[in-house]
């Protein structure tokens, strides 16, 4: 098994997960904030739903410096739902077209992300896409998590029951 067909086992699980998410993600919410230094939950709900785009970027470039960026940086502007499962839906279909493309030698060179001078990571691409994409996916996708809690939204059950959707005998 190649290393992407191993990475493809996770990324469908997760990429699943998160539409779960993003489909509970209430429309009349999008300024709602739990905390002064939180991000509103609509930016949030399009950060998340346009984070397999930076998927994508690992996969298919050579480096990213985030002081001078080599691809456009997705708007975070929150319009409807729909409008956000299209564009996770659109960003997760060309990521893992990237991902099943990937060889081995291609998940074993080195990426660098960087912001000018400062290196963020520089460590092989199979490694960045996993600690930065699908680590950064997932803990963002629990933060959701918590805003549908707070607003009364069931949160669904992804790695097992939530309080809303327990397990069934």
């Amino acid at each position: 098994m190649t290393t992407a067909e191993l990475l493809l086992q996770d990324y469908d699980m997760e990429m699943g997960m998160t539409r779960r998410t993003l489909e509970r993600v209430p429309e009349d919410k999008p300024d709602y904030k739990p905390h002064e230094k939180s991000m509103a939950m609509g930016k949030l709900t399009m950060h998340v739903a346009t984070l397999p785009a930076f998927g994508k970027t690992i996969l298919t470039t050579p480096s990213l410096d985030l002081a001078h960026p080599s691809v456009p940086h997705p708007d975070m502007t929150f319009r409807t739902r729909e409008i956000a499962l299209a564009a996770f839906d659109a960003a997760a279909a060309e990521a893992r077209a990237a991902l099943a493309a990937a060889s081995d030698s291609d998940l074993a060179a080195t990426w660098k992300f960087s912001f000018g001078d400062k290196v963020i990571s520089n460590s092989p691409r199979s490694l960045a896409f996993r600690h930065m994409f699908f680590n950064h996916l997932i803990h963002h996708r629990a933060q959701l998590g918590v805003y549908l809690r707070l607003n009364d939204v069931p949160v669904p059950g992804l790695y097992g029951p939530s309080a809303d959707e327990p397990f069934k005998p």
